[in-house]
């Protein structure tokens, strides 16, 4: 556990009359990537809009470096902190180097326009998503796979020291999946990530905490919270749990 960056402290959070996260903690060492796994409906969403201050928590707090989340303006925090959501669309018509640009607002005064520093940061996040051809292309011609990459993108060129990624391979393809998580896992940035596939999960995060019904029912490294026992109990599914050629836990589902 380490004092510095992104962390919450029993977070819970009430929503609709029901308790959505009951007492949640995080504190993700410097660096690290983050998995938060859990069913349909587990608080995964709900706790990384807490950990990024889009919704107050009802107890609990969140901090940045030791000091609540809720001091920062809205601008700074925006320096530290990037977020890519499961859904994100705009009917205005913008290139795809256009919406990474918007990443570079935090760093930006008012009315000033783009310096070298995030034309660079831009070319950059371009390249690492595999998007420099698609730059000048209009976002509502894109694929669903290509907007997730290029709000990747946008994320990445804001230079965070933190990402908070809500389901980022969704509508990815197998490749790009990989790409995208060797990506992330190379990154210096503290990465936490919301996972539907066990699998990844075990390979690409250096942590994982699992969320059932708000609460959290384990955390720690893949090896030690992907067991059996955990997966009947939390997603009500017989697996075996083997170790993988490249060493990690490697999850096979066994039908009933």
């Amino acid at each position: 556990m380490t004092a510095s960056g992104l962390a919450a402290h029993r977070v819970s959070k009430q929503l609709g009359g029901g308790l959505v996260l009951d007492g949640v903690s995080l504190s993700p060492a410097a660096g690290s990537t983050v998995g938060v796994l859990g069913p349909n409906g587990s608080g995964k969403s709900t706790l990384l809009r807490v950990l990024a201050n889009v919704t107050p928590p009802s107890s609990g707090r969140v901090t940045m470096d030791g000091q609540d989340i809720t001091e920062f303006g809205r601008k700074a925090l925006a320096r530290r902190v990037a977020v890519v959501e499961q859904h994100s669309d705009t009917q205005i018509p913008l290139t795809v180097r256009d919406v990474v640009g918007l990443g570079r607002v935090p760093h930006r005064r008012a009315w000033l326009s783009a310096s070298a520093e995030d034309e660079t940061a831009v070319h950059e996040a371009l390249e690492q998503t595999g998007m420099t051809a698609k730059a000048d292309q209009r976002w509502q011609t894109l694929s669903g796979g290509e907007r997730q990459r290029v709000q990747i993108a946008r994320a990445l060129a804001q230079r965070p020291s933190e990402l908070l990624l809500d389901e980022p391979t969704n509508h990815l393809d197998v490749q790009h999946q990989f790409e995208l998580l060797d990506l992330l896992s190379g990154l210096p940035a503290t990465s936490v990530i919301a996972l539907h596939d066990l699998n990844l999960a075990a390979t690409y995060c250096d942590d994982i905490l699992v969320l059932d019904g708000g609460v959290v029912v384990a955390a720690g490294p893949p090896d030690d919270v992907l067991t059996e026992s955990l997966i009947m109990q939390v997603y009500n599914v017989k697996a075996e749990v083997t170790t993988s050629p490249e060493g990690h836990p490697h999850v096979r589902f066994i039908r009933s």
